[in-house]
């Protein structure tokens, strides 16, 4: 399942994601996406979990959450990656 995780600290890395979405399962990729100057507010990216229920957890789990000082907008993505 496609993932889009949304309002991401501009000081948010892949890292950090990759370790907060595992607890939930398998991540295959992390694509970082609009990345802002220190000045913006906003940025997100979209995870791929293979597995549909982990993937649900991770939403069930995450969104809403704070990572980096920011509340997660987590959701089922449409788009390829």
């Amino acid at each position: 399942m496609k993932l889009y995780v949304g309002n991401l600290s501009p000081d948010t890395t892949e890292f950090q994601l990759r370790k907060a979405f595992e607890k939930f399962g398998k991540v295959d990729l992390i694509s970082m996406n609009g990345q802002p100057h220190k000045n913006s507010i906003y940025s997100f990216c979209f995870v791929h979990m293979p597995f549909d229920n982990q993937a649900s957890q991770a939403i069930k789990k995450l969104n809403g959450k704070k990572l980096g000082g920011y509340l997660l907008n987590i959701k089922e993505s449409s788009v390829s990656i």
